[in-house]
């Protein structure tokens, strides 16, 4: 057995391959089937964009690009799958890799796929043979990376390097990427040109709400669902990828909330009225999900009268439709995609002279503004269901654009508020 087999072997040891393989097979059947056609065909690769074009080979077949981690090999992918089928049967090895893929989200595998492309053609530009492509050595990642230093950002290069990562591990192969290539990328990062930062940004604040709010047409059921989806955003402090999709045709009910899903709403025993949302799939908890508490709110913000106005001017769609859909002109109806939403409010933004907003403002400006409010640093995190030492990290990021998130010198003693009651939090969870 080679070496690569029996490193995926050691993490395998403990799971029943065949048994997560099966109920991984029924839920994905059992679910594609409940979609209607419109939301289950398949995507087709385009002809290669200017600048994206490579050296054909049969190594690399025309796909879309989520696909091409699973279908680029190499001549070490062969010798490795030869491998894995004298442990597994051919259908087993193929649900396998499918499982493994599935690990990331579409828009991830999309991601990843450019830094594949990318390395791809580095090697084709000095002749690097299939077998040295992987692994890669050290010192050809790092003249990958090097190529394209001062050219892109940083963080672009983290991003491939993470799919090349990825690659290497879904076909066995060992990563060589150590003390040569971490200083290569420290480098990059310093020569990453003025042109490609973009300046802080305040994150989506109460005022981008209530600008929102005058410019939506809140009989129209699409700004209905925009307007449902901002409140409970902000408020939730939830990621949009929670609860919208990236575009009509990757519906995953595994990961999307639909219509059909566990929302109730109850009364407080002081009169507050708050609503309880299943999300089937986050970032951190995968398909354990969540629960989203929303809590009304005395403000014309409010998500909960938001999100009831939204379900009442798209009564018609079907239980198995996202969450955030809406009824079009033609009696029909279509899923809120993160493009849409995000157009549609950075066009009301821009109009009445504010910045346009990237989606994650919202979980940002959510944060700050309910930790200017006074909540405490525990409800806020749990609000965002934070763990203790994430929510630290996240404080971080919120820290870097705090002086651009304040309007006035007079917010000055709330601030100082703010980072003691953030200094408790961290001593209490010895962070």
């Amino acid at each position: 057995m080679s070496t690569s087999l029996s490193t995926l072997s050691d993490h395998l040891k403990n799971v029943d391959v065949r048994s997560e393989l099966s109920q991984f097979s029924s839920l994905m059947d059992a679910h594609t089937s409940s979609l209607p056609q419109s939301q289950t065909r398949t995507r087709k690769p385009r002809k290669p964009r200017k600048g994206n074009e490579i050296v054909p080979s049969l190594y690399r077949p025309h796909v879309v690009a989520g696909e091409r981690l699973l279908k680029w090999t190499s001549p070490h992918t062969q010798v490795f799958r030869e491998d894995m089928l004298k442990a597994l049967p051919e259908s087993h090895l193929t649900r396998l890799f499918e499982v493994m893929a599935f690990s990331l989200d579409q828009t991830t595998r999309d991601g990843y796929a450019a830094g594949l492309l990318r390395f791809t053609q580095y090697c084709d530009s000095i002749n690097v043979t299939e077998v040295d492509r992987m692994p890669a050595s050290e010192p050809l990642l790092t003249s990958f990376i090097a190529s394209h230093a001062g050219k892109v950002s940083s963080s672009t290069i983290d991003n491939w390097l993470a799919g090349l990562h990825f690659w290497h591990t879904i076909n066995g192969a060992l990563w060589n990427g150590c003390d040569i290539l971490s200083r290569a990328k420290k480098g990059a990062q310093k020569l990453v040109p003025i042109s490609s930062k973009r300046a802080k940004r305040p994150p989506v604040t109460i005022e981008h709400l209530y600008a929102l709010r005058n410019g939506l047409d809140l009989s129209n059921a699409f700004d209905a669902a925009v307007w449902a989806i901002a409140c409970i955003a902000f408020w939730c402090c939830c990621r949009l990828g929670e609860l919208v999709i990236p575009s009509t045709n990757l519906y995953d009910p595994i990961k999307h909330v639909a219509r059909s899903t566990a929302l109730t709403f109850h009364n407080l025993s002081n009169g507050t009225e708050y609503g309880t949302c299943h999300i089937p799939w986050t970032k951190t908890t995968l398909r354990e999900g969540a629960t989203v508490s929303i809590t009304a709110r005395n403000d014309p913000s409010c998500p909960v009268k938001a999100l009831k106005h939204h379900l009442s001017c798209s009564k018609t769609i079907p239980s198995h439709a996202p969450l955030f859909s809406f009824e079009t002109a033609d009696r029909g109806w279509s899923p809120m995609t993160k493009g849409w939403f995000m157009t549609r409010c950075n066009e009301i933004w821009v109009a009445a002279g504010l910045p346009d907003m990237p989606g994650h403002g919202f979980r940002i400006g959510g944060a700050m503004h309910l930790l200017l409010m006074g909540v405490a640093p525990d409800l806020v995190a749990a609000q965002g269901r934070w763990k203790s030492r994430a929510f630290m990290d996240y404080w971080r990021k919120i820290e870097s654009i705090l002086p651009l998130f304040m309007s006035s010198a007079g917010s000055a003693s709330r601030v100082s508020i703010i980072e003691e009651s953030m200094s408790v939090y961290k001593k209490k969870w010895k962070l």
